[in-house]
C-alpha cells in the first residue's frame, strides 16, 4: 500500500513538473491581459485608421462608454490561455532541453533565440483560432451596422466563423501570425533570458530589480520585432469581401507589397507608441507574474 501511494505520488510529481511551465504561461498571461486590454483596444483602433491615441480614446469614450475599452475580453484571456500557456511553456521545456544537451552550460544568445523562434511558433498556431476572434471583436464597432457580426463572446465568435465560414477560416491569417510570434518570442523570450544573466552576473542587480529591468529590455525587443508583422496579421484577419465577393488582400505578400505602394516602410509601423506601450508592459507583466507565480509555487512546496 505504502508503495502504491509512494508511486503514485511520484507520477503526480512528474506530471506537474511537466505541466507546471504551461499553467504557470497562461496564468501569467491572463492576469497581465486584464491590465493591457483597453491600451491594446485602442492599439487596435489606430491600426484600423480612426486617428491618433488621444482621439481614439476620446470617441470610445464619447461613442461607446467604458466598457468599450474592455469589448473582446473573453477573446483575449481565451488568446493567452492558448497562447501563452503554449508559448511560454514550450519555451521552459526547449530550453530546459537544449541545456541538458549542452551539459548544463548557460545557453548563448543565438540558441535563446531560437528557442524563442519555435515557442512562438508553437504558441502562434495553438493560439490562432482565439487571435482571430479577438481581432474581429475589436474591429466590430468600427463597421457600418449593417456589415458588424455582433458576436456575444469568445466562444460565439469562435461558433460563428466555424459555422459560416468553415474550421480551416479558424486559422485565416495564420501566416503572419505565425511570424509574428516568432519575431516577438523571439526578442521577448530570448532578451529577458539574456539580460537576466547580464544584470545578475555583470552588474550584480539583486532579484526584483534584475526582473523589472529584464522585463522592460524584452518589452522594447518585444515591441520593436514584431509590429511589422502585427500590422499585416491585423489586415489580413478583419478583411472582409467587398460587393463582387473580392477580398482587398490575396494574402500576406500581397498585403505587404500593396502597403509598403501606398504607405511606404514607415506603415508598417502605424501606431507604435502605442503599440510599445501596450506590447512593452504585456510583455513585463506576463515576465513580472510569471516570476512572482512561481516565488509562489517555490514558498509552498510545489
Amino acid at each position: 500500500m505504502g508503495e502504491e501511494k509512494a508511486k503514485s505520488s511520484s507520477s503526480g510529481a512528474r506530471v506537474w513538473l511537466t505541466v507546471k511551465p504551461f499553467v504557470n504561461g497562461g496564468a501569467s498571461g491572463m492576469l497581465a491581459t486584464c491590465v493591457i486590454q483597453p491600451v491594446d483596444m485602442v492599439k487596435v483602433r489606430i491600426q484600423l485608421g480612426q486617428g491618433s491615441a488621444a482621439q481614439v480614446t476620446k470617441n470610445m469614450l464619447r461613442d461607446e462608454g467604458l466598457g468599450a475599452f474592455y469589448k473582446g475580453l473573453s477573446a483575449g484571456l481565451l488568446r493567452q490561455a492558448t497562447y501563452t500557456t503554449a508559448r511560454l511553456g514550450s519555451f521552459r521545456i526547449l530550453t530546459n532541453k537544449v541545456v541538458a544537451a549542452n551539459d548544463g552550460k548557460p545557453l548563448p544568445l543565438y540558441q535563446k533565440a531560437l528557442c524563442g523562434l519555435s515557442a512562438g511558433a508553437i504558441g502562434a498556431c495553438v493560439g490562432n483560432p482565439a487571435d482571430l476572434a479577438l481581432i474581429r471583436m475589436q474591429a466590430d464597432a468600427t463597421l457600418p451596422p449593417a456589415q458588424r457580426r455582433n458576436y456575444k463572446n469568445a466562444l460565439h465568435a469562435l461558433y460563428r466563423i466555424f459555422a459560416d465560414e468553415g474550421v480551416f477560416a479558424l486559422w485565416k491569417g495564420a501566416g503572419p501570425t505565425v511570424v509574428r510570434a516568432m519575431g516577438l518570442n523571439m526578442g521577448m523570450l530570448a532578451s529577458y533570458e539574456q539580460s537576466v544573466e547580464f544584470f545578475k552576473d555583470n552588474l550584480g542587480f539583486g532579484e526584483a530589480s534584475t526582473v523589472l529591468g529584464a522585463s522592460a529590455v524584452s518589452g522594447f525587443f518585444a515591441s520593436a520585432c514584431s509590429l511589422p508583422f502585427d500590422y499585416v496579421k491585423t489586415q489580413i484577419q478583419k478583411m472582409r469581401p467587398d460587393a463582387d465577393g473580392k477580398y482587398p488582400y490575396t494574402g500576406s505578400w500581397d498585403c505587404v507589397m500593396k502597403t509598403l505602394k501606398s504607405g511606404g516602410p514607415f506603415k508598417f509601423y502605424s501606431g507604435f507608441p502605442v503599440y510599445c506601450v501596450r506590447i512593452a508592459p504585456h510583455a513585463m507583466l506576463t515576465l513580472i507574474f510569471l516570476n512572482q507565480i512561481q516565488k509562489l509555487e517555490e514558498s509552498v512546496g510545489l
